[in-house]
């Protein structure tokens, strides 16, 4: 029987949402080796996954240097464009960042979109911003990348090559443009610093309580630590920067209260600009008094993915702050690196070979844990209780006798 309420009313419709395909192209410089080339590319792979894109294929180089118009070399360009010819590929994205010229002679050739790692982090992160600040601070990053890629992005300034009737209106208008870029770069930085002054008050409110800061890289599981300690309700899932807004909730342990924050991941070849733009989030970072660095110790390259975070610290300004390492998804590690052969006893060996390696490294200051599977956090608290004890001791004495 047909629903006479609805007389008239026009069938509502969605279109479904087109996947994009994409390929990824990558040079090997002399002074990287196959696999790390191999893990980089996994890497821009699940960057374009967590943009929405579905990776086809991937085209590697070896070159000294890349090319200054094409980036890889001519023959390479031709195989790619065939490829992306045939099999209709709506994008190529570039490991390393392109100049507007190289950007501009990709996409004539290819006759599709050209992206670099740089633009497809700017993507995600303006796909994933949600508050005032995160949003500003994405749209300061990418008028940033823009303006120097001005010039070789405009397809019709061909005038400017001079001559008899080739003269005049292209500097105009490129001139025009990076003007008004440039007036929105600063008018962003003075909301962005409107923004920061309201950041720094809420801060001076938290005075008195020790702050403790999860950092690591992208992916490491930092959300879902917070959840876990702070009984938060932060977004946590399989994909690379899925928490771009800090977030700051009050923990108590053994009615020993702190302020735990979690931040924006960190990633190999983060643009420059990117992260003079989010300094302002991070500034959690930098002002907190103990640093949790969570490590994904499943991943294979958790060791680059330490340095990458203990160099971006450093950029920071907060290298020298006390930091408690936790190696997180102990479950996936023992899944993908113990064979299913070995007794409980050597199973258990291997883990306590691997703990005592990083204990030495961290000078003790290491847990392991799996806070998926909620394992290890009776001895993560105990860790962060001491090492807050202790930090209270000596910058808030006065407080210790209210526990």
């Amino acid at each position: 029987m047909a629903n006479e309420w609805n007389v008239g009313e026009k069938k509502r419709t969605a279109l479904a949402k087109k996947v994009e395909t994409a390929v990824i192209v990558g040079i090997i410089r002399p002074d990287q080796t196959d696999e790390q080339v191999v893990e980089h590319l996994d890497e821009l792979d699940f960057l374009a996954s967590t943009a929405g894109a579905k990776t086809l294929k991937r085209f590697v180089q070896r070159l000294k240097n890349p090319n200054s118009t094409s980036f890889v070399g001519k023959g390479k360009v031709e195989e790619v464009r065939e490829y992306v010819e045939m099999h209709e590929v709506d994008l190529v994205i570039f490991d390393d960042d392109l100049t507007g010229k190289q950007t501009n002679f990709l996409e004539e050739v290819m006759k599709c979109k050209i992206l670099d790692r740089s633009s497809l982090i700017l993507d995600i992160f303006a796909n994933r911003a949600q508050t005032a600040q995160a949003k500003t601070q994405v749209e300061l990053a990418q008028m940033q990348y823009l303006l120097p890629r001005l010039r070789g992005l405009w397809t019709h300034l061909e005038r400017q090559r001079g001559g008899i009737g080739m003269r005049g209106p292209g500097e105009k208008e490129i001139e025009t443009d990076r003007r008004i870029v440039r007036d929105k770069i600063s008018l962003l930085k003075q909301r962005l610093a409107k923004i920061d002054a309201q950041a720094r008050t809420q801060r001076k409110n938290r005075s008195g309580m020790i702050r403790v800061s999860l950092a690591g890289y992208t992916n490491a599981g930092k959300s879902t630590l917070m959840n876990v300690l702070g009984k938060a309700e932060v977004l946590a899932e399989n994909k690379l920067f899925a928490t771009l807004d800090t977030t700051v909730r009050k923990v108590v342990v053994e009615r020993m209260p702190f302020l735990l924050s979690d931040t924006v991941g960190f990633i190999r070849k983060l643009p420059h600009h990117l992260i003079e733009s989010f300094k302002s989030t991070l500034d959690e970072v930098r002002e907190s008094d103990l640093i949790v660095h969570v490590v994904d110790i499943s991943h294979p390259q958790h060791k680059d993915h330490i340095e990458v975070v203990q160099r971006t610290l450093k950029e920071l300004g907060a290298g020298d702050k006390p930091v408690l390492y936790v190696f997180n998804k102990m479950d996936l590690y023992r899944k993908q690196n113990l064979d299913e052969f070995l007794t409980d006893e050597e199973r258990n060996q291997v883990e306590v070979d691997l703990k005592k390696v990083w204990e030495g490294q961290t000078k003790g200051h290491a847990i392991f844990i799996s806070a998926l599977k909620k394992e290890g956090l009776m001895e993560l608290r105990s860790k962060i209780k001491l090492m807050i004890e202790d930090l209270y001791m000596e910058r808030y004495p006065h407080r210790t006798k209210f526990w």
